[in-house]
């Protein structure tokens, strides 16, 4: 028997939101242009109450609140490792940031800040598990599986700010 992933679209301050789930909860959460795109072979398309819980967290989170009970979600992919940094993931304050080297510390592997990069990239359920607090070690925004335009976004609503780069003048 295989996972039947139902999915949906959710207008954000930030773009379209494409949010996954099965019959367990929200297995994912997508920026639209999302880098990598999950692979939807098998999907189905449902705008059914599944994702009430979802889109109201969404509409309180991005309207300021911070809600702190997450709507019920399940990671239905990714390896150990992969999973490690996820839950690390977790740990990060709203408003706060880390860096992938104190990430690899916080999980025991200092040397590994490449794979924890690489497993960030991974998140599949972006904002909830908050990839977009973690930056570079010189302060800078690097990568984020939606751009770093959002990634800026998305730290500016939890208080945090950056200086204005000369390519974004």
């Amino acid at each position: 028997m295989s996972l039947v992933i139902h999915f949906t679209t959710h207008a954000s301050p930030i773009g379209e939101l494409t949010l996954a789930a099965t019959d367990e909860g929200l297995c994912g959460l997508y920026f639209k242009g999302h880098t990598p795109s999950p692979k939807r072979d098998g999907w189905k398309h449902d705008n059914g109450t599944r994702f009430d819980a979802a889109r109201a967290w969404l509409d309180a989170w991005f309207a300021g609140e911070k809600p702190h009970k997450q709507p019920a979600h399940v990671i239905t992919g990714g390896t150990a490792f992969q999973r490690c940094v996820w839950s690390a993931l977790r740990a990060i304050p709203i408003g706060q940031t880390t860096t992938y080297t104190e990430l690899a510390s916080a999980i025991g592997s200092p040397k590994a800040t490449r794979a924890v990069g690489a497993a960030v990239g991974r998140n599949p359920l972006c904002i909830l598990i908050p990839c977009h607090r973690v930056i570079g070690s010189d302060g800078s925004l690097t990568g984020y599986a939606g751009g770093v335009k959002r990634k800026k976004q998305l730290l500016a609503l939890e208080g945090v700010t950056f200086a204005v780069t000369n390519a974004e003048r």
